[in-house]
């Protein structure tokens, strides 16, 4: 089993944390966020994991190493293929076409699940989906009596389907899907102006594939700064009983700790109220703080605030008593 995980987006929505570090490697409830997806994928695919192979863009080496050691952590051997320019979901799998060969999962990463099922080996695919109240922004599917789907539809504008493709995909065999992705991409078959996998995932049914979906209990998504927070905020109840959450060097001095709340090595807590919801990164201090609900970097100093559904970056100088500031490109201030 081989995990595809195409990551090339710049993240814009994201910004500005995605300026410096890409959106993947954002970390929730202590973790990137395609850390734990590839965990999850892992737990639940039932095989055995040999390659876990990343699209991404420019991100640099040190970048590269990381996803490369997250691959490593899961017994997998890492692969890194970059995507020059953003064609499509479909252009961006093929970037890694190297790596389709035998049964494989792809799982874009700007998402988040928890699910508890089987892998259906049987079906020549297994597409991920979640009931959404407005399925106009999500690729669908569309499906008979029996539970096979009968139809994919991009964004579809006119209701045809509220169970919308989360962006994990299981393919039994990788070399067939990447015969399907070439053939879009050498007849210029686009929607919407970008090569789609719903295209080669229609072809695939027209030739008599048969796909399943795989439903998902909860679908979490990273797309920009206020749902990531609630995802973190998530993340940390469903984990709580399962993960060390507080490390044992956590420096409290008059403060308090509302579970649940990642509270990575070297924090340290000085007359503040934490959580719940936090996530704080390795070697941060706070003093005189209020915070719940919100994820602070690494490195970073707060002093002086009341922070709710907030994200403060790595190695952050935030004191609420301030008269001079230096405040980079798309950062926003609210009351």
């Amino acid at each position: 089993m081989k995990i595809i995980v195409p990551m090339a987006g710049r993240g814009t929505r994201m910004r500005p944390h995605t300026l410096t570090t890409p959106k993947p490697l954002i970390p929730i409830a202590g973790k990137p966020i395609v850390q734990r997806l590839v965990e999850d994928i892992v737990s639940v695919c039932g095989q055995k994991v040999d390659e876990v192979a990343y699209i991404i863009g420019d991100f640099g080496q040190q970048v590269e190493q990381e996803l490369l050691e997250i691959a490593k952590s899961q017994g997998a051997k890492g692969s890194i293929y970059h995507q020059d320019v953003a064609l499509g979901t479909a252009h961006a799998i093929l970037c890694a076409k190297e790596s389709l060969e035998g049964p494989v999962v792809v799982a874009f990463a700007d998402t988040l699940f928890r699910a508890d099922f089987s892998l259906d080996t049987a079906s020549d695919g297994v597409i991920w989906t979640k009931k959404v109240e407005d399925p106009r922004q999500f690729g669908v599917v569309q499906k008979n009596s029996e539970g096979v789907i009968t139809d994919f539809v991009e964004k579809p504008q006119e209701f045809v389907s509220d169970e919308a493709i989360i962006g994990i995909y299981y393919f039994g065999d990788g070399a067939n899907l990447r015969s399907e992705l070439q053939y879009l991409i050498d007849n210029d078959i686009k929607d919407k102006g970008e090569y789609q996998i719903t295209d080669a995932l229609q072809n695939m049914k027209a030739k008599g594939k048969r796909f399943t979906s795989g439903t998902v209990n909860e679908w979490m998504d990273c797309g920009n700064k206020n749902i990531t927070v609630d995802t973190n905020s998530k993340i940390l109840e469903f984990v709580k009983d399962e993960e060390e959450l507080q490390a044992s060097d956590v420096v409290l001095e008059n403060s308090t700790i509302h579970p649940p709340c990642h509270i990575a090595p070297g924090v340290v807590l000085r007359n503040s109220v934490v959580g719940p919801g936090v996530s704080i990164g390795q070697g941060s201090s706070l003093e005189n703080v209020q915070v719940e609900h919100s994820i602070i970097g690494a490195e970073s100093e707060l002093g002086h605030v009341r922070l709710k559904q907030s994200m403060i970056g790595n190695k952050v100088r935030f004191d609420g008593r301030f008269t001079n500031v230096s405040i980079g490109d798309f950062s926003t201030l609210e009351k």
